[in-house]
């Protein structure tokens, strides 16, 4: 009787004590650079120190900076517990840099409607000359090559997707050796995953992912900020936005606004812009292109200056990254309309100015010419009278005679006397 108790004793006990294995989870959405170089190494290393079953790396990319898809990859390597990159959702795509990283991993997987490949390099700020373009071309292929071995995936595949920018569908790359498998979501790759013997540091590991237990490592506040302004074309908006503060604020000095926020956007565009092919000439050509729109509000040319503003600006977003990359360089869908906004902007200030110029002057000896007044006194020519204009009396002076009362329009100022006429 004891031993039975015993037995059932450890059958209570016993489901209290066993461990759900445990599934990192860390999402990754757009150009790859130091930010996600720098979270996703951090998510391996928290997943290591945490002993799990695994780590699942959700990638939709674009690729990115060499460097920063070097370093994740070695990551990747040297990872003490497998490593699942997953090109997930429908729609994604794990191009250039992508397809380096997800070559690397333990497991490839991707959903249905997801593509990979198009991995050949691009030149990012210098131009390269052709034997230059053909040394980075050669050693992207024998790194891709020796990823591709390592993993035991399908080489000449590798090799062409780099040389060819060979891009394929999930369909095709299960096919061809290029992923292990192809899932619609987190939950259905975990079922079909598990029990696969993986080689991590020279020991097999049998992952048990089925009914794991899943924590989401999410980037922080800082990465989450620091990745969405190293967008291209955040950093363009941004540094335009900055210029626009500082030109307000030095023409409106004391309006302090618009020139705080001017040089924090201005701050944070070079801070985006140390991650990004920066041309500078294209830096230049913005800043004088918005100058020239601003001279116009100032001395109105009718024309010039602001044809020259708004073209300046134009050739300057276009060459502010000097790159290959499409995804490295700012969109014409907003070029576009940061060009035409700031134009309308200057020509509205222009139309203001030109139509304050027009105006008739309320102050001063222009301001009381054509004024019409009243006769406080009768004025006779060769006589000096007095009327009331603007609460004040005036001494006035007339070729005509006019009765006391009568009202009459103000031709001119000399000093404080004024010259009169009757007001027909």
């Amino acid at each position: 009787m004891k031993n039975i108790g015993f037995v059932f004793l450890l059958l209570i006990i016993l489901p209290f004590n066993v461990r759900a294995n445990k599934v990192f989870l860390a999402r990754f959405q757009g150009i790859i650079g130091p930010i996600s170089s720098r979270y996703i190494g951090n998510a391996i290393k928290k997943a290591e120190s945490e002993e799990a079953e695994c780590i699942v790396i959700l990638l939709d990319t674009p690729g990115g900076l060499d460097t920063a898809m070097r370093d994740i990859v070695k990551a990747e390597l040297n990872a003490k517990i497998p490593v699942v990159v997953f090109i997930y959702p429908k729609g994604a795509r794990g191009a250039s840099a992508g397809a380096f990283i997800t070559l690397a991993a333990h497991i490839a997987a991707m959903s249905p409607g997801t593509n990979i490949g198009a991995a050949h390099p691009v030149s990012i700020g210098k131009k390269m000359d052709r034997k230059m373009k053909e040394k980075v071309t050669n050693d992207a292929v024998a790194y891709i090559e020796s990823i591709a071995q390592e993993r035991e995936r399908n080489v000449e595949w590798a090799r062409d997707a780099v040389r060819k920018s060979s891009s394929v569908s999930s369909e095709d790359a299960l096919r061809k050796n290029v992923i292990d498998v192809i899932a619609v979501d987190v939950d259905d790759l975990l079922e079909k995953i598990d029990g696969t013997e993986i080689e991590v540091k020279g020991e097999i590991k049998i992952l048990q992912t089925k009914g794991a237990q899943i924590e989401e490592i999410n980037l922080t506040i800082r990465e989450n900020f620091l990745n969405r302004i190293t967008n291209p074309n955040i950093a363009y908006i941004l540094f335009t936005l900055g210029v626009y503060g500082l030109i307000y604020e030095f023409t409106h000095p004391g309006a302090i606004f618009p020139g705080v926020a001017g040089g924090v956007c201005l701050i944070l565009a070079f801070l985006a812009l140390q991650t990004l092919p920066v041309n500078y000439a294209g830096i230049a050509l913005i800043i004088m292109g918005i100058i020239m729109l601003f001279l116009e509000t100032r001395t109105p040319t009718n024309g010039p200056l602001t044809v020259g503003g708004i073209a300046s600006m134009i050739l300057g977003s276009t060459m502010l990254f000097e790159t290959d990359a499409p995804f490295l360089r700012v969109s014409w869908s907003v070029i576009i309309p940061v060009v035409l906004f700031t134009a309308a902007l200057f020509l509205f200030l222009v139309g203001m100015t030109i139509r304050a110029m027009r105006m008739k002057p309320t102050t001063g000896k222009k301001g009381l010419e054509g004024e019409i007044a009243q006769a406080k006194s009768d004025i006779v020519p060769g006589k000096i009278g007095s009327v009331f204009v603007h609460g004040e009396y005036w001494e006035a002076v007339s070729d005509e005679k006019i009765k006391n009362g009568e009202e009459v329009k103000i031709l001119s100022v000399e000093g404080l006397r004024l010259t009169v006429k009757k007001q027909q």
